[in-house]
């Protein structure tokens, strides 16, 4: 594999001490993530698992009316498809991939069994569901209680942590579908930090070209998800 397409551009993959790297990797299948495809719908059985590495997956939840409001991102620091580990074999959320790229499929049955020998990669799941846990808890006070610009700040800032590049492959329009928000007014959002010059659109692209000018907009929502994600899943298994 090159440098440029390997499962250990994923951080969980990246981390895992060898042995159990060894027993997932000739498992691992490279696939491609195009934007809006449906990874899983609400109530599905989960077949395979993914391991973002180029990609960005909104995790939804559906409300009565039958719209959906995102309750996490997921990208290269984590995994599609905690229910199955968590007790459940369905997903009770929708994930579509919000930011197109690269992601490796695992079959279920075979996270199922490592995840069960109670080893290293056990406790680094648990640690990053807390993290994810985490990441939901903050979306919900971030949407009742801040501006669309901040939410808008808060989710670029997420995504290109998640991100090789500071380029997501994704739309305003998308954003705001997903997140619950009018697109006029996430377009709006969207308008006011490009002329600040903190973005610049491009068709299916946005791209963050300050980042330090994200950070001092952004509401404190996205340095507490940060400093727990930091926490629970550092650089090596070990730590």
């Amino acid at each position: 594999m090159t440098s440029e397409y390997h499962p250990k551009e994923n951080h969980l993959l990246r981390v895992l001490p060898q042995a159990e790297w060894a027993r997932l990797a000739m498992h691992l299948v490279p696939v491609d993530m195009p934007l809006g495809q449906v990874v899983y719908e609400s109530g599905a059985s989960v077949e395979h698992v993914y391991f973002p590495t180029t990609c960005v997956v909104s995790m939804l939840n559906a409300t009565g009316d039958g719209t959906f409001t995102e309750i996490a991102i997921v990208g290269n620091e984590g995994l599609v498809g905690i229910a199955l580990f968590m007790g459940g074999q369905t997903t009770p959320s929708r994930a579509v991939v919000q930011s197109a790229g690269r992601a490796y499929r695992l079959d279920a049955q075979i996270l199922k069994e490592e995840f069960y020998r109670a080893g290293p990669l056990q406790r680094l799941l648990l640690r990053y569901t807390q993290a994810l846990i985490t990441q939901m808890a903050q979306t919900v006070v971030c949407n009742q209680h801040h501006s669309v610009d901040q939410q808008l700040c808060r989710w670029l800032l997420l995504s290109i942590d998640r991100l090789p590049p500071s380029e997501l492959k994704t739309t305003a329009g998308l954003v705001a579908k997903i997140a619950g928000v009018r697109t006029d007014d996430m377009t709006e959002a969207a308008t006011k930090l490009q002329d600040a010059g903190l973005i610049r659109r491009k068709d299916d692209h946005i791209e963050v070209v300050d980042r330090q000018g994200l950070e001092k907009r952004v509401c404190e929502c996205y340095g507490t998800v940060k400093r727990e994600f930091d926490r629970l899943l550092p650089d090596s298994e070990a730590a």
